[in-house]
């Protein structure tokens, strides 16, 4: 039998929801069972929708049950719960989609649902801690997205977080009358410091 944590090891508050990365403002947690009727309500904000490359449209909650039961068993998608870290509200949701474990590539998806999180720097601070995930924790490579130009709000987060504009497909999402074009960015691990996780993911050290 192994040894237990030492006896100054904090404890994880049994009435606050389990974490996994905690940063300044924002928490990232597992999906849970018990936040699917906030999983549904979110994707059901044509609001939200509208920066989605998926269409905009109902969504019921036997489709968001099949969503969340093939998402919390998928090898090569990891998505959490995002948390505002001082109340462990949730917020919306983050993850890595298709993850390339010999090419060590991976798409990022973000949302942050609440109305009032948005614009409040909370989705760069996602976007960093997944990318610091991704090549702390993961050992990734190569983390990419893409997100429509008119999405500017998005485009300054990740910018802010680490991604670079490495490409475009030219006017193919049409909105209010106008095609636009959508941004392909990416960050490679050699161009990104851990703000978190490097702290942790060390090797330990010998005992005097």
């Amino acid at each position: 039998m192994g040894a237990g944590p030492p006896m100054d090891a904090p404890r994880q508050d049994p009435d606050q929801p389990i974490v996994n990365i905690v940063g300044e403002k924002v928490a990232l947690g597992p999906l849970r069972r018990d936040l699917l009727p906030d999983y549904q309500r979110w994707i059901n904000d044509f609001q939200v929708m509208r920066t989605r490359s998926r269409p905009p449209r109902p969504a019921s909650p036997e489709e968001q049950q099949r969503e969340y039961e093939r998402l919390a068993l998928s090898e090569d998608h990891h998505f959490f719960t995002v948390y505002d870290r001082a109340t462990r509200r949730p917020i919306g949701d983050t993850g890595l989609m298709g993850i390339d474990w010999r090419n060590r590539t991976a798409a990022f998806a973000i949302s942050i649902a609440e109305p009032a999180y948005r614009g409040r720097g909370y989705g760069t601070e996602t976007a960093r801690l997944m990318l610091d995930y991704a090549f702390t924790a993961l050992g990734l490579h190569n983390v990419e997205l893409t997100v429509v130009a008119f999405n500017l709000a998005g485009l300054r987060a990740y910018e802010k977080a680490g991604f670079r504009e490495v490409g475009r497909h030219r006017r193919c999402r049409l909105l209010a009358g106008r095609w636009w074009d959508e941004v392909y960015m990416e960050c490679l691990a050699s161009e990104f410091a851990s703000p978190v996780l490097g702290r942790i993911f060390v090797p330990d050290q010998p005992r005097q």
